[in-house]
């Protein structure tokens, strides 16, 4: 999403830190409240001009959607609705285009915003990949499914062990866990053959290879 607004801070939402939890608890994309209430239609039209501003592209409406654009907005932004049904709505209020410039990343900063409080209590890498992979759902770039998939997996603490099959963040490296540190860092094996250092945080469980044995663990 090119040019699109950093993260900042969301500002107060109904309940406190992010509702994510342990493997088998509620979907934290479940968590529910009136999540845009604090953020009127005038707001997403301030947020959208200094998007343009900063795009250095014309800011202006598209006079065929933005009067209903709003109206539903205004008619929606104290409803309380899930944080799953609430990315939803903006992914549907860039769908609109309500604005001539920048309508995905003006709503995606929206869902930044909000991700960044609901989930303010993960890890600096985590909260990270959540924030963007909201984004990125509203934009339109990552499917609802994905999305899901991926917010849920962000919000589980993890404890492994040696044996365990591990991936990045991102999912752009995978391997076994060797060796648990003293000071909790975790070894790991990369898939390619390469030993590294990372901090549980930094890595997410993925499901074992069919007929894998974890034949590195403890070397």
């Amino acid at each position: 999403m090119n040019d699109e607004t950093a993260a900042r801070s969301a500002g107060t939402v109904d309940g406190s830190g992010h509702p994510g939890g342990s493997p088998g608890e509620q979907s934290p994309l479940q968590a529910r409240a009136a999540f845009l209430k604090n953020r009127n239609w005038e707001f997403v039209i301030r947020l959208n001009r200094a998007t343009c501003e900063r795009g250095r592209a014309q800011h202006g409406f598209n006079h065929e959607t933005q009067a209903a654009t709003a109206s539903e907005w205004e008619a929606r932004r104290n409803t309380v609705l899930s944080l799953e049904e609430t990315i939803d709505f903006l992914r549907h209020c860039h769908r609109c285009a309500p604005f001539l410039f920048f309508n995905g990343n003006t709503f995606a900063d929206l869902g930044r915003q909000l991700a960044a409080a609901l989930f303010a209590d993960l890890p600096p890498a985590r909260l990270r990949e959540v924030t963007s992979v909201i984004a990125h759902c509203i934009a339109g770039v990552l499917d609802h499914d994905a999305m899901r998939q991926m917010v849920e997996a962000l919000c589980v603490s993890d404890s492994f062990q040696p044996g365990d099959r591990v991936r990045t963040l991102r999912g752009s490296m995978s391997g076994v866990v060797v060796r648990v540190e003293p000071d909790g860092r975790l070894l790991w094996r990369t898939d390619s053959g390469a030993d590294l250092f990372s901090l549980p945080e930094a890595l997410l469980r993925e499901k074992a290879r069919g007929g894998e044995r974890p034949a590195n663990a403890g070397t």
